[in-house]
């Protein structure tokens, strides 16, 4: 059956193309050619016509003078919208409570502050023993493993190309001595970094090799999750989890 007849057969259809589109534009992309258009959703180039119309009349697209297409202004009345009612926490909160029950352990969410690292958000264990972190608290950046992934990560120099490659990293008794964490980063949906995942145990208890190896995994998993729900490439992790699951991150 052709596009056209399913676009006159289903509302839906016309929907899945008008969505096809626009995901044409990638993020590098600040025009696009009919024919460009056509060749990436696979539409007759008449049907991409007819839909660019109607989304240059909506604010979605507009027509440049050479007859390319580019993104018009209203998908950035919703995206300013979007993150005004958008709170990192609402995505980061349910994944902590997940992290912290699994691995019995604090689970973190850090921001860097200059040269320091802010608590953004954290859940701890029911156990007794445990590391007790204030949300709001602030720490030294260049102390501890959230602070190794945020500056591998953030804008500028100076992060250790290690911890880039593998993209998790651990600390031992760093900023306290009897404290053992290990942090991997979250991205965004232009692979900007959001934040840093965390989780930090008694030194006697996550120290142990078997303990942050499941404590790295776990968080690469939830990582991957995180990144997905801020629109960010989860492909970015397979490789990294693969490595940990063949040798231990311990």
């Amino acid at each position: 059956m052709s596009d056209e007849v399913l676009e006159n057969s289903s509302g839906v259809a016309v929907l899945d193309r008008i969505f096809a589109l626009l995901a044409a534009f990638g993020a590098e992309d600040e025009r696009l050619t009919l024919s460009e258009l056509s060749r990436r959703t696979g539409l007759y180039k008449s049907t991409v016509l007819r839909l660019l119309g109607a989304l240059e009349h909506g604010g979605f697209i507009r027509k440049l003078d050479d007859g390319a297409y580019a993104v018009g202004p209203e998908p950035m009345r919703l995206a300013a919208i979007y993150q005004r009612s958008f709170r990192i926490e609402s995505i980061v909160e349910p994944l902590l409570e997940e992290l912290s029950k699994s691995l019995s352990e604090t689970a973190s969410f850090y921001l860097r502050i200059g040269d320091k690292r802010l608590v953004l958000s954290r859940v701890e264990p029911a156990r007794a023993l445990r590391v007790s972190i204030r949300v709001g608290e602030e720490f030294d950046v260049h102390r501890g493993a959230s602070g190794k992934v945020l500056l591998a990560f953030g804008p500028g120099e100076g992060g250790d190309p290690e911890v880039r490659a593998r993209l998790w990293a651990t600390s031992y008794g760093e900023r306290d001595p009897e404290t053992a964490s290990a942090s991997v980063p979250v991205f965004g949906a232009l692979g900007e970094l959001k934040g840093a995942l965390t989780v930090s145990g008694p030194l006697s208890r996550l120290g142990q090799p078997a303990a942050m190896s499941a404590a790295v995994l776990d968080l690469l998993h939830t990582a991957r999750r995180a990144t997905i729900a801020f629109g960010g490439n989860p492909a970015r992790y397979t490789a990294t989890i693969d490595a940990v699951m063949r040798q231990p991150a311990g």
